[in-house]
C-alpha cells in the first residue's frame, strides 16, 4: 500500500461493485429551461446527470435509473451497497439545481424543471402529462418576471452597475421578448470607472455615485438638469 491510499482499497471485498439493477426502476426528468443543466453527485454511482437546453415546445428529457452509494461497516467486511431509487435521484436533480436560485421559491415560482415516474417520451409527456407541463410553463414565466423585477431594483440601487444584473434576468427578458430595459446593454462594451470621492466603481453614464452619493460628474449632472439640496 502506498502512502495516502485508503486501507484495503486493493482488496476485492472493498470495491464498490454494484449488484443487479432493476431495469423497471426508471424516472424521467423534464426541463423547459433554455439552459444546459449539469448535476454531479459525487456520493452516488452513477452520479453525473445532464439535460440539454429545452423549451415549452420541445422539452428536454433525461431518463434516469437507480443509483447506489456504499456504507462502511467494518474494515474486514465488504462495503454495504445502499440503493437509491430513480425517483429519489430525479427529485434530487430537480431540487439541487433549483434550490438557491435567485427568486426561486420551489412552489409557484421556479424554473420549469420537474420529473415523472417511469420512462416517457416527449410525445407522451404532452399527451399524458399535459397539466404538469402547463404548470411548469406558468411557474417558469412567473419566475422570469420576478427576476426582471429584482434586476430593475438592483440596477436602480447600484446606480446602473451592469455587474448587478444576473444572466438569468437577461435570459428572462429574451424569453419574454422584453427589450426596453436599460440594463440589457452589452456588458463587454460598458466600462466602469472609479468614483473620484470614494473609489467605488460606477457607471459613467450616471453622474451620481451610488456608493457615497457624491456628484462625480458635475458637467453631466448640469446637462441632465439635475438639482441638489445644498
Amino acid at each position: 500500500m502506498q502512502v495516502g491510499e485508503f486501507p484495503g482499497i486493493h482488496q476485492a471485498n472493498r470495491r464498490t461493485m454494484r449488484a443487479a439493477v432493476n431495469p423497471l426502476d426508471k424516472s424521467t426528468v423534464v426541463s423547459i429551461l433554455p439552459k444546459r443543466i449539469l448535476e454531479t453527485k459525487i456520493t452516488i454511482q452513477p452520479g453525473v446527470f445532464e439535460l440539454p437546453a429545452g423549451s415549452a415546445e420541445k422539452p428536454a428529457i433525461l431518463v434516469v435509473g437507480s443509483s447506489s452509494w456504499w456504507r462502511e461497516v467494518d474494515i474486514d467486511q465488504p462495503l454495504l451497497e445502499i440503493p437509491v431509487s430513480s425517483i429519489q435521484v430525479a427529485d434530487s436533480i430537480v431540487k439541487d439545481y433549483c434550490n438557491g436560485l435567485l427568486a426561486c421559491n420551489m412552489t409557484d415560482m421556479m424554473p420549469g424543471i420537474f420529473y415523472v415516474p417511469g420512462e416517457i417520451t416527449v410525445a407522451k409527456l404532452k399527451t399524458d402529462h399535459a397539466p404538469l407541463l402547463a404548470k411548469a410553463i406558468a411557474t417558469q414565466r412567473k419566475w422570469y418576471y420576478e427576476l426582471i423585477r429584482i434586476a430593475d431594483i438592483l440596477w436602480s440601487r447600484t446606480n446602473g452597475n451592469p455587474l448587478s444584473i444576473s444572466d438569468d434576468a437577461r435570459l428572462a427578458c429574451k424569453e419574454l421578448n422584453i427589450s426596453n430595459k436599460p440594463w440589457l446593454g452589452d456588458l463587454q462594451s460598458m466600462e466602469l470607472i472609479r468614483c473620484i470621492a470614494c473609489g467605488a466603481l460606477r457607471n459613467p453614464l450616471f453622474p451620481i455615485c451610488g456608493a457615497c452619493k457624491a456628484i462625480a460628474d458635475p458637467a453631466k449632472a448640469k446637462e441632465l438638469g439635475l438639482t441638489f439640496v445644498q
